[in-house]
């Protein structure tokens, strides 16, 4: 069967929140994708408790992701990407914190062309509700900052509810070691190729159940790394001829 996309949701025993998840999903999704639940361990609560769920209250289509690239939710979110199997592949946590009103909007704009489609809290129409202030200002000013002074198209490329093209992931070698900074870093890395990288507004809310495992300082660094890294290296030009047809000369 094939799929229109495909949704990737990183789990680390999150079993006081799936049931919830799960009827956020099918609710607010547009039809036409794939769930990949990514999981480290087979240990992990949020199994059991998944497999508890009446399929007549859970997404039609949904595929366990073990993990097998290393631990950390880093790895699981590369492992649903090189598992999925639609052409269009989102990011999206359990907390209910995404805005999947934004979805459909995502889908489009990748069948459309563009490599990378950002849902940014930061632009206009976009909104954060809760969250610790310190993280929320951090997010805020890095993306401000690498959308003015670095050229970014996007204000908010540290958010990690993102689409993607499969055909970008393929081709597209994940550095990162810990953390959600492949986000950041796969926006970046599009850009510098001269690929399009877009947004659109969403609003971002704080979990309200299960508990958090953001690890700010741990994961600065990763972060950082590629934040100077949009700022210093030299953006790809687009070849000739594509910039030819796009001044009319083609």
């Amino acid at each position: 069967m094939s799929f229109r996309y495909s949704m990737v949701v990183p789990v680390f025993n999150e079993k006081d929140v799936i049931a919830d998840f799960c009827k956020e999903a099918r609710a607010a999704l547009p039809p036409g994708y794939e769930l990949l639940i990514c999981y480290d361990f087979d240990g992990d609560n949020t199994l059991p408790a998944l497999a508890q769920i009446p399929d007549d209250q859970k997404p039609e289509h949904i595929r366990l992701v073990l993990n097998t690239l290393g631990r950390g939710v880093r790895y699981a979110i590369e492992a649903g990407m090189r598992a999925a199997s639609a052409p269009v592949v989102i990011v999206s946590m359990v907390d209910l914190s995404d805005d999947y009103r934004a979805v459909e909007e995502m889908v489009k704009r990748i069948e459309n062309g563009a490599d990378v489609v950002c849902a940014s809290r930061y632009m206009k129409g976009g909104k954060q509700i809760g969250g610790p202030w310190f993280k929320g200002t951090l997010s805020w000013l890095a993306g401000t900052s690498l959308h003015h002074l670095a050229g970014l198209p996007t204000h908010d490329p540290t958010n990690s509810f993102k689409a993607y093209s499969k055909s970008f992931i393929e081709r597209t070698v994940i550095e990162s070691e810990a953390g959600f900074s492949l986000g950041l870093e796969l926006t970046v890395k599009a850009h510098k190729q001269g690929l399009r990288v877009e947004e659109v507004p969403a609003t971002w809310r704080d979990r309200q159940a299960g508990k958090s495992n953001f690890k700010l300082w741990k994961w600065m660094p990763q972060y950082l790394k590629w934040y100077f890294y949009a700022f210093f290296k030299r953006r790809a030009q687009k070849p000739i001829s594509q910039r030819a047809n796009e001044n009319g000369n083609g």
